[in-house]
């Protein structure tokens, strides 16, 4: 079914792999394609995922590409200790303070430090943020209304910005 479904969504994965490569350093190694390819090898063997629906599928994509960039800043931290950690650009509206730089693995922590307090505001951010989903297309993957959504994601990006922030206060 996956094979079948991929050709009709490839534009709409490209898409989510250049919303997550935006917010990647700009020297970043891997392109938006090769990050579409490794998504897909990764969901190939997903043998629980209902691939006949669209949203779904995204929401699994999003997951797996997001998953690929910590994987590939995992490996290049432990290879640059001295420094060098691999940032991501938050986008203006994730908090109220003006875009700034965060480690993609800080940003990470702090969404599974959010998971184990409301795994449903995790999951509206991984879909917005890293899966640059739409409040509707978040709605039906987590079969909440667009309304939830929206009242999630505005309580979860204050958290997380405060999160952040009390994080690199030293």
């Amino acid at each position: 079914m996956l094979d079948r479904r991929m050709p009709l969504l490839y534009a709409d994965l490209r898409r989510l792999a250049q919303a997550y490569m935006r917010n990647e350093r700009p020297e970043h190694t891997l392109q938006p394609t090769a990050l579409v390819h490794e998504a897909y090898l990764r969901m190939a063997g997903q043998r629980t995922v209902d691939w006949s629906n669209r949203a779904q599928l995204l929401a699994v994509a999003a997951r797996m590409m997001r998953r690929i960039l910590l994987d590939h800043a995992a490996l290049r931290s432990a290879a640059k200790r001295a420094g060098g950690a691999v940032r991501v650009t938050l986008a203006e509206d994730f908090g109220s303070a003006p875009a700034h730089e965060v480690d993609i693995l800080d940003l990470n922590r702090a969404l599974d430090a959010l998971n184990q307090i409301d795994p449903l505001q995790a999951g509206v951010v991984e879909l917005r943020f890293f899966g640059g989903l739409t409040n509707e297309e978040i709605a039906e993957v987590l079969s909440i209304s667009p309304t939830t959504v929206r009242r999630r994601w505005a309580s979860a990006r204050l958290w997380l910005a405060h999160y952040l922030a009390a994080e690199a206060t030293p």
